[in-house]
């Protein structure tokens, strides 16, 4: 049976196999996923559903998936969207954000980061407007003041060493993969190649994981990066 509670994904998607790997892998998560193969009546269900996400395919039948997320903000409808496309130039993703997507994953993609990503965007949507402190256990930022500190200690942060621990900070508990990392913090298309998170990750590590207090700063082996207290 249904969980009522169940926080509600729409699915438009057309490709019965990819549709049905979303829908397994969010059910897995505790979500509840109705699935549409065609765009007119996905943009149709997105309006009238009260869903709490959509997962949207880029080339649908009956209205292309850039149509359907420009409509649903026009209309006023702010549901968050993360856009699945085999397209992954830049220019295509950028049209795609621009539309009105919150996100943007590529074909193919594993299930994991798709669900890892979904539920960002949820918590993105939850976290107030104006928070002007973040607190994960005895760290904390003040995005005023840009300061950090553990406990009563001060860290010394630099500009990317901030940005990267403001992310995290506010995705904590989350699995981060370095996509999602890379594309957060330094805003263009993830290289597969560079080692600039793992440089980054490493002297952010020293700074918040002090040998004498608890770890926050975690490796999840194969999947990415997480904040929190394990």
């Amino acid at each position: 049976m249904a969980n009522p509670l169940a926080l509600r994904v729409l699915t438009i998607e057309d490709d019965p196999i990819t549709a049905e790997e979303i829908a397994a892998e969010l059910s897995a998560h505790g979500f509840s996923v109705e699935i549409v193969s065609d765009g007119t009546i996905g943009l149709d269900k997105a309006c009238k559903g009260n869903y709490n996400a959509i997962t949207l395919d880029r080339m649908l039948p009956g209205l292309d998936g850039l149509s359907i997320v420009t409509r649903l903000r026009a209309a006023g409808i702010n549901t968050p969207v993360l856009m699945i496309s085999a397209l992954s130039d830049v220019d295509e993703r950028v049209r795609g954000l621009r539309a009105g997507g919150d996100d943007y994953l590529t074909k193919p993609f594993a299930t994991d980061e798709m669900s890892a990503r979904l539920e960002v965007l949820l918590r993105r949507r939850q976290t107030p407007a104006l928070v002007v402190t973040l607190q994960v256990a005895d760290l904390s930022m003040n995005l005023m003041e840009r300061s950090v500190r553990r406990g009563e200690l001060t860290l010394e942060l630099k500009t990317t060493e901030f940005r990267l621990l403001e992310y995290m900070m506010r995705n904590s508990d989350q699995v981060l993969t370095r996509s999602m990392i890379f594309e957060a913090v330094w805003n263009y298309h993830f290289d597969p190649y560079t080692n600039l998170i793992e440089v980054h990750m490493a002297r952010l590590r020293k700074k918040i994981n002090l040998p004498e207090l608890t770890p926050l700063i975690h490796t999840v082996r194969g999947s990415g990066y997480l904040l929190g207290v394990r």
